[in-house]
């Protein structure tokens, strides 16, 4: 079972949750490339390429994935938000 902050229990992390998102900050237009989204919750949700935990490095539990984004788009969306 997970624990997150903002959103209490969850009790599967395999069973999507209900997101309501708005575009922050994108690398193009067409949503079809690497975006940074604001949720109703207060979260972001970001888009981009799958990266494999071992690939990284990194064990990553069930549920769970990297997602490669430019560093500029992220420093992009925390202006907009700031």
């Amino acid at each position: 079972m997970l624990m997150n902050r903002d959103f209490g229990e969850m009790t599967d992390s395999s069973v999507p949750r209900p997101v309501q998102a708005e575009m922050i900050s994108g690398a193009c237009s067409t949503g079809s490339c690497p975006t940074v989204y604001r949720t109703a919750h207060g979260s972001l949700v970001v888009q981009g390429g799958v990266v494999p935990g071992g690939v990284a490095g990194v064990e990553l539990p069930e549920g769970e994935t990297f997602v490669e984004i430019p560093l500029e788009l992220l420093l992009d969306a925390a202006h907009r938000m700031s």
